[in-house]
């Protein structure tokens, strides 16, 4: 009779076990299900759609998105239950908005963004400073300075509120710019340490502006400086491109490594 009982409870206990095991098992298919069905948009400028990483798609024409882009790259390692990819070359925070909401709505769980680069004249200050002198090249960037401080947080806060409004429920992470030199590294030739420092010193100003605006409107800020650190130009190891006269649009943008050793891990951590 003992040993009935204790069989039988032995049999209980492992039955209790087996159905404890088995419901963290399905609990935790359950997380998985719920984690992969997120409905993901990629949204903003080059850095976004991949220019400088090559193997561009070829449907998406100007706007150069890159098979190689972090959207492209977090997209195949989290399998999301849906996936638009509206990023595009050139674009400013207008475009953004007049042509790259349409994939939002309100089942939007994640929403990525890089914006403000070419509306503070990116584009000109680097051909500026690689084209002109020193003393136009800092006024440029003085310049561009300027412009963030005026003029950019209003455009960054339409870009923000009309994601927002579209997708509410959507966590946003806006990622920034890297620093584009090391100084005192390799280069020996081009630009002059001061220009470096200052190109640097812009990228940062525009980064604090970027997150600010950004924190503002409760979304998220990436930091994609720490990634890049040791890969800048002049480094030896660098994850962007220098000046290329051969492909010029591809100058100053991040190779396929800059996108997946230094944006997509930026990504993955806010995401």
């Amino acid at each position: 009779m003992k040993m009935s009982r204790l069989v039988a409870f032995s049999s209980s206990l492992l039955l209790g076990t087996v159905l404890a095991l088995t419901g963290v098992g399905v609990a935790q298919a359950q997380g998985s299900a719920q984690s992969a069905a997120v409905d993901y948009v990629a949204l903003g400028d080059s850095y976004s759609s991949g220019v400088g990483a090559g193997s561009y798609d070829s449907a998406s024409g100007g706007c150069k998105r890159s098979t190689r882009a972090y959207p492209v790259l977090w997209k195949a390692a989290n399998n999301p239950a849906s996936f638009a990819f509206t990023a595009c070359s050139g674009a400013r925070t207008g475009d953004v908005t007049a042509g790259q909401l349409g994939p939002l709505s309100s089942a939007t769980d994640l929403v990525s963004i890089s914006i403000g680069g070419n509306d503070a004249g990116f584009a000109d200050v680097m051909t500026t400073c690689v084209l002109q002198s020193e003393a136009t090249c800092l006024n440029r960037i003085t310049t561009a300075r300027a412009y963030v401080d005026s003029t950019l947080p209003g455009k960054l806060d339409s870009v923000y509120e009309a994601i927002s409004a579209r997708a509410p429920s959507a966590h946003v992470v806006v990622l920034g710019y890297p620093r584009f030199y090391k100084l005192g590294g390799n280069c020996v030739a081009g630009l002059s340490e001061r220009e470096r420092a200052a190109i640097n010193g812009a990228a940062d100003y525009l980064n604090t502006a970027t997150a600010k605006r950004a924190a503002d409107h409760g979304f998220t800020f990436g930091d994609v400086t720490p990634t890049f650190t040791g890969h800048e130009i002049c480094s030896g190891s660098a994850w962007l491109h220098s000046v290329n006269w051969l492909n010029i649009g591809e100058s100053y943008h991040p190779t396929a490594a800059g996108q997946s050793g230094g944006y997509l891990p930026v990504l993955t951590a806010k995401d």
